[in-house]
Order: C-alpha cells, then sequence, then structure tokens
C-alpha cells in the first residue's frame, strides 16, 4: 500500500520527558535527566527504576468518569494539549469520518488487580469495579467519546509495536475511503502485571539501562502517551510533517525472542523504505528500538548495518522514557516529529545515554552521544523510527519533512 501524501498535523505528549511539547523538547534534546525514578511496589523483592508521569494526571471529565483510569488519564492528559486542533478538525470535516485508533497493552489493569485483590480479601468487587476497564478496546472507546466521534474505532494490542502499527492502520482507514482524519497514538501505564511480567522472563534492568553496551541487562518499564492528528492534508498553521512510509514484518520466530540475525527487524525497515519509496541513503537518524536487552540490541545492530549502514545516526531513548511498551511506538515517532520540526535550523537529535563499553559480538553503529547533536540545516529530511514485539511483530516508520510524490526516488 502507498500512503499518498498524509499529515501529521498535531501533537500531544506526556512521559519522563515531561507534558507537552516544550517540555519534551528541553529534557530530550538538552541535558536535563529525565523523571526515571526507582521504585518499590512494583516487584516484590527490590526498588526497580522505573520512566514515571511524575506529576499525576488530572482526573477525566464528569461525563466520562465511566472510562477513569490512569490509563485513560495519561491519554487525556496528552489529548488535551491538542484538544482545539481537535475541535477545529471536527468544525471542519465533521465527526463520522474521523476514526481512533490507540496501541496499548495494559490498559486499566492495574485497576483491574487491585480491584481482584479487594474481592479475594473481601469477598466482592469493589461498587467501582468496572471490567470494561481492563479491556485493551477501552482507551480508544473513551477517546471516541470524549469528542463523540462517528469514524471506526479500536485499540492495537501488539504488544511493543502496538502504536506503531497503528500509523499504518490510520493510513488504511484513510486510503480506502473510511476515514478524512484518524487521531492516531498510543498510551500505557505503569502496572504490577507488566513489571513483574518482565522480571519473570530476566529482562528488567538492576540499574538504568544501558542500550548497545557490553554490560546491559535489561530494560527499564515506562509509561506514557502520545497522539496525533493523522490526515490527508497538511495543516496551513502547523509544520508539515509528513508520514513517509510504514514498514511491518512478522518473523514468528519465537514467543518472546527476537531472530538473532535480525531478519524480521531488517524486513520491516527494507518495507517501509519500499512504503515510502526512499532509499537508505535518505534516512538521516534512526530512533532504535534500543531495549537493552541481549538479544534485542544484537539484532538491531545487525539489521540497522545491514540495511541502512553503519554511518546513519542513530540512538535509542529508553533511557529517559522507560519502554512504555504499547506506547513506545507513538512515543518515539513523536521524537523524529518534534526533530523534524526543526529541521530548517538544523534537526536537534536525541541523545543516546551508555556508558560507552563497546560489545564486540554486535557491529558498531553511529550512536549520537553528545548532548545538543543537530543534522545540518535542511528542507528536505526523513527519520526512521524500529518497533519490536514479542512474537516477531515488527514496524519500521519513517516521518520526513520537505518530500511529496513527485520527487520521491
Amino acid at each position: 500500500m502507498t500512503l499518498g501524501s498524509l499529515y501529521l498535523s498535531a501533537l500531544g505528549i506526556v512521559s519522563a520527558l515531561g507534558t507537552g511539547i516544550d517540555e519534551t523538547r528541553a529534557t530530550l534534546f538538552g541535558d536535563r535527566p529525565a523523571d526515571m525514578i526507582a521504585r518499590d511496589g512494583f516487584l516484590p523483592d527490590r526498588a526497580t527504576i522505573l520512566g514515571t508521569v511524575v506529576t499525576d494526571p488530572a482526573p477525566l471529565p464528569e461525563n466520562l468518569a465511566r472510562h477513569d483510569t490512569r490509563n485513560n488519564r495519561l491519554l487525556w492528559a496528552a489529548t488535551r494539549q491538542i484538544e482545539t486542533d481537535i475541535t477545529d478538525l471536527i468544525a471542519d470535516i465533521g465527526r463520522a469520518h474521523i476514526g481512533v485508533i490507540i496501541g496499548t497493552s495494559t490498559s486499566g489493569i492495574e485497576e483491574g488487580t487491585t480491584d481482584y485483590e479487594a474481592a479475594l480479601d473481601g469477598g466482592a468487587f469493589p461498587e467501582t469495579f468496572l471490567y470494561s476497564h481492563q479491556e485493551i478496546g477501552s482507551p480508544a472507546d473513551f477517546l471516541r467519546d470524549a469528542f463523540d466521534l462517528g469514524g471506526p474505532s479500536y485499540a492495537i494490542s501488539t504488544a511493543c509495536s502496538s502504536s506503531a502499527k497503528g500509523f499504518a492502520a490510520g493510513a488504511r482507514l484513510i486510503n480506502t475511503g473510511l476515514c478524512d482524519a484518524v487521531l492516531v497514538g498510543g498510551v500505557d501505564s505503569l502496572c504490577r502485571l507488566t513489571v513483574r511480567g518482565f522480571d519473570a522472563l530476566q529482562s528488567v534492568s538492576n540499574g538504568l539501562c544501558n542500550p548497545m553496551s557490553l554490560n546491559r541487562d535489561g530494560i527499564n518499564i515506562g509509561e506514557g502517551a502520545a497522539i496525533f492528528i493523522l490526515r490527508r492534508n497538511a495543516h496551513p498553521d502547523t509544520d508539515a510533517i509528513e508520514l513517509l512510509g510504514v514498514g511491518e514484518s512478522s518473523d514468528a520466530h519465537h514467543p518472546n525472542a527476537p531472530h538473532p540475525d535480525g531478519r524480521g527487524a531488517a524486513m520491516a525497515m527494507q518495507n517501509a523504505l519500499s512504503n515510502a519509496k526512499l532509499k537508505p541513503s535518505d534516512i538521516a537518524y534512526i530512533n532504535l528500538h534500543g531495549t537493552a536487552t541481549p538479544l534485542n540490541d544484537g539484532m538491531e545492530a545487525r539489521a540497522v548495518c545491514d540495511v541502512l549502514g553503519a554511518n546513519v545516526q542513530a540512538s535509542s531513548t529508553k533511557p529517559m522514557t522507560g519502554h512504555t511498551l504499547g506506547a513506545a511506538g507513538a512515543i518515539e515517532a513523536a521524537m523524529l516529529w518534534l526533530s523534524l520540526c526543526d529541521a530548517a535550523d538544523g534537526a536537534p537529535l536525541p541523545r543516546h545515554i551508555w556508558d560507552g563499553a563497546s560489545d564486540p559480538e554486535i557491529p558498531d553503529i553511529n550512536l549520537v552521544t553528545e548532548p545538543g547533536t543537530k543534522l545540518p540545516p535542511s528542507d528536505r529530511l526523513a527519520m526512521m523510527s524500529n518497533s519490536f514485539a514479542f512474537g516477531g511483530s515488527n514496524v519500521s516508520v519513517i516521518l520526513g519533512r520537505g518530500w511529496n510524490r513527485g520527487n520521491r526516488a
């Protein structure tokens, strides 16, 4: 499927980087530490470092109280930032042909866990218990109801590739004529089930995660939300950031381990380039999936070298956000979006935080380690972001500016 000209005309975001575009940009491209915090209670035997949204999101409006979970509060905190853009969109094209696609893996599971514990202890569920809170579709239902939208509305839950796949799904809704615009994004909130599940897989780091290092020992779990307006035409009052391409693959190598040679990852990257009608040399920067687990980092470095070459500038931003799971694809696409907004003056690049200890077993790639690194000013630029998930669900997303169907290779 060729995407045509599709634009991401607005962004709302909340994560350990901060709330909103300004706070996120200042942390992402500066040298201020993100809110990666050691917290008790998520693992039974020790504290673990988590990418936490430190300012508790406000409760939902009274008319949406039936959707009230921390997950939906985070999504609302991001969505409120572009509420005017959404209401303007509704006034422009109407509600009937605006869709909602949200990637998530946790939904309201933490509230469900707490309520089940109460039922086991006291013999009955709390009066506030709603089974629908923990259903995967809950965030999409909430956002549809918040704006009374009439287009298709659903959630995607493919673990860590969830919200990256949302870009492809949103593009299909527009290109098939089912929607004129789609709210596309992702959200996940911290919960014991997820943190303890990854700990059971021996995948949780004992400190701050250390992607691409010889000393990497696992992930930090994070939380957050990012939401975009995906539409056919660029909004006249915003920077025209284009969704150039999305590549998907499913290697099905193993339930929770990637193919060691990165075959599925390489296929997703190649498919994204083909979908965007771009050459590998057109990609100026790649946001790595970069989980800091031994298997993921090795295979991804090999895939990047095979597809894009070892010289493309790259970084993993998970030491600044934690791994936000179902929200990671959208949050890391937001990093490309923020960088591309400043392309004409020199696009700033997120720094790669690690201990500098290279692993001789994996290829060296061109990691951006210095705060304040920028690309040369450019009127035409393309960037890629990788998201890889359990079961070999792989997605690469390409965003850019200054491109159109007529001048792509």
